[in-house]
């Protein structure tokens, strides 16, 4: 690329002395070397921006959209939890964590309430079959609410694989 920069400018200052001469040939052929040098950089530019910018993979448009909607839903998650600890009568308005409950147009990220959500709605947290859900919904009907994901796998004997996503995907209303 440098090699190419030099020649071209070289083109240039030829072509710019070709201008500048006296007569009416040096000034046609100082035109046509700067049409010259115009069009062969114009070619050269084009072929080498494929090796220098290779296109975008589509996928990876796609795989982008994809992180930035999970990291989008993630704030939701946040903003919800906040809005929950805050004002609990709000929250309950809002129906934050209860995907069972029609309609709601409050966007919670996919927090579901562990505390109140019936079993079919503690099935939508990742990793929890339909045993774990009958079996946190009986342990607290046994033991009260939960105040974390640490204190619901140690109370309803979880595996602790699923502890990270009930952490992120669970809400712990008293």
């Amino acid at each position: 690329m440098a090699v190419a920069a030099a020649g071209y400018a070289a083109a240039l200052t030829a072509a710019y002395e070709a201008i500048e001469a006296q007569g009416d040939r040096p000034h046609t052929v100082g035109m046509l070397l700067l049409l010259g040098t115009w069009l062969v950089s114009t070619m050269h530019a084009l072929g080498a921006r494929q090796r220098l910018y290779p296109p975008a993979d589509p996928s990876d448009q796609r795989n982008r959209r994809v992180v930035e909607a999970a990291r989008y839903r993630r704030t939701l998650r946040a903003e919800a939890r906040r809005i929950a600890l805050e004002d609990r009568g709000l929250a309950h308005e809002l129906r934050i964590g209860r995907p069972d409950f029609d309609p709601r147009a409050y966007d919670d990220g996919g927090l579901i309430d562990v505390n109140h959500a019936p079993p079919q709605a503690l099935r939508l947290l990742p990793g929890v079959t339909p045993e774990i859900a009958d079996r946190i919904v009986r342990c607290r009907a046994e033991h009260g609410a939960f105040i974390s994901a640490e204190e619901l796998a140690l109370q309803a004997d979880l595996p602790p694989r699923i502890v990270p996503d009930l952490a992120e995907y669970g809400l712990f209303l008293t």
